[in-house]
Order: C-alpha cells, then sequence, then structure tokens
C-alpha cells in the first residue's frame, strides 16, 4: 500500500486497514481475476481495470490507476465511499504489480 493511501484512509488501532471486508461496493462479493497461462502483463492489467471499473460504474478511470489516487480531492465523496474507493483503487494497482 502507498504511504499517500496509508495517509488518506488511516488504519485501525489494530493496524488493518479499518474500511476493508472482502466486498466491493454495494455489498457484492468481488470476483478475483487471476492470469491465465497465456495472459500477457497488459492483458491481465486490462482485466483487472474492467473488473474496477464494474465494482465503481460511476467513476471515471483513466489507464493509469495511479493518476486516480494522485489526482483524488479529499472529501469529494461521503467518508465511506471515499475509503472504499480508495482502497479499491489502491487493491487494483498492488494487483497490477503483483500480477496476480
Amino acid at each position: 500500500m502507498s504511504a499517500r493511501l496509508r495517509d488518506l484512509i488511516g488504519r485501525g488501532g489494530d493496524g488493518r486497514r479499518t474500511a476493508r471486508d472482502g466486498r466491493g461496493r454495494g455489498g457484492r462479493a468481488r470476483s478475483a481475476v487471476v492470469p491465465g497461462p497465456r495472459d500477457s502483463g497488459e492483458d491481465f492489467a486490462g482485466r483487472v481495470r474492467s473488473e474496477l471499473a464494474a465494482d465503481l460504474p460511476d467513476e471515471d478511470l483513466g489507464e493509469e490507476l495511479t493518476d486516480c489516487l494522485d489526482l483524488y480531492e479529499m472529501g469529494s465523496k461521503p467518508r465511506c465511499e471515499e475509503v472504499e474507493y480508495l482502497d479499491l483503487v489502491q487493491e487494483a494497482i498492488d494487483r497490477i504489480d503483483r500480477g496476480c
């Protein structure tokens, strides 16, 4: 997790993120996109971005997800939505970096 995101959403007293329960927006369980044996890095990244767009249908997500974090203005959403949005975007960035 980036230091900027950690500062934006904070952490609970036990060190865990405070807004993560494994479910997407609206309480839907998120599916896991796992790279197949023939996926290139870009194919996988595109699949992860597509999944994120499905989880956040009202958001304008660009090709570079890091821009979503860099350009985000704190306070532009209600706190609970803000935390979930930032967490989902950072999780997608981390998954693309890990390749799984």
